[in-house]
């Protein structure tokens, strides 16, 4: 008997399940809150071998009610589960196998941002054992590895407050039915890190910094006056242009090969002025027929 084949990848808005998962303390909880405001069927710590018994559930409920609230189903899985979480590869191979397409989102953060993170609420991680927070951490991302390199979006949350983590989720989960790629733009600060999601990294360091004109330094990319200096410098609207132009080219490609979303990084050096400025600039010139863009400003008020 031939295995039925995957259905054709949805939009994270349309999949009828999502499995998220990563790092502990990346923020799953958040967005399983956000999910769950958005009208999903939101199960928490599942062992993987019961996501198939689950999407079956699913089916059943809606074959015997259409109108049933349980076409949108989202699964936490993570290292709580212990030794079962090793299955999970498993068991999603298996749900492809029988027809299922479930899209994963992957939740990552910093070593330095998740040993915070525990700290400010002092709890153990789950794999430390006897060992130290930081090895509990490294044990748990040495796991992770190829599961996040097959997730479908991985969000980095180092950076985010809760409410920017939400409004992130929100707009990945709620995007026109119409789009075929999402874009993520991100303005950031190099002295903070590379976001650790970015697909693709634009440096603003090559323009002057308005940091060091008094009446700017207060402000920020949003406001007029600073944006207007930064596009008002030599090269900005070239490199405008051409980023354009590159990502246009690179938009068709990655619809072709079936990625769905990604994220634009445009960095300074704190993430207040020249990159704020040029990703606004930038997502209004993404934003057209089959992309849907949003803006994230990663480090904007940190200072």
């Amino acid at each position: 008997m031939t295995a039925p084949t995957s259905p054709t990848h949805v939009a994270l808005s349309d999949s009828p399940i999502v499995i998220v998962t990563g790092m502990s303390g990346a923020g799953r909880t958040t967005t399983a809150n956000v999910l769950e405001d958005l009208g999903w069927l939101v199960v928490d710590n599942l062992p993987p071998q019961m996501l198939s018994g689950l999407a079956a559930l699913r089916d059943q409920a809606i074959a015997r009610n259409p109108e049933a609230a349980l076409r949108k189903v989202a699964v936490v899985v993570d290292v709580r589960s212990r030794l079962w979480f090793t299955h999970l590869a498993a068991a999603i191979d298996a749900m492809k196998t029988h027809g299922e397409d479930p899209s994963v989102v992957f939740l990552d953060a910093t070593d330095e941002t998740l040993v915070r993170r525990f700290e400010s609420v002092r709890r153990p991680h789950p794999l430390q054992g006897d060992g130290r927070l930081l090895d509990g951490i490294q044990k748990e991302r040495a796991m992770l590895v190829d599961l996040r390199s097959a997730a479908d979006v991985v969000i980095d949350s180092s950076g985010l407050n809760v409410h920017q983590l939400s409004a992130k989720v929100n707009s990945l989960f709620s995007g026109e039915q119409t789009a075929q790629l999402r874009i993520a733009v991100m303005s950031f600060g190099f002295k903070y890190g590379l976001p650790l999601d970015a697909d693709i990294v634009l440096d603003m360091r090559f323009l002057p910094n308005p940091h060091w004109i008094p009446e700017l330094r207060p402000l920020t990319g949003r406001d007029e006056r600073v944006s207007g200096y930064v596009m008002d410098q030599e090269g900005a609207l070239e490199f405008l242009d051409r980023a354009d132009a590159l990502l246009e080219t690179m938009v068709g490609g990655y619809v072709r090969e079936g990625r769905r979303y990604v994220t634009v990084a445009v960095g300074c050096t704190g993430g207040k002025h020249r990159s704020v400025a040029m990703a606004e600039a930038l997502a209004d010139r993404l934003d057209r027929e089959l992309v849907d863009t949003f803006v994230v400003h990663r480090d904007l008020g940190r200072e």
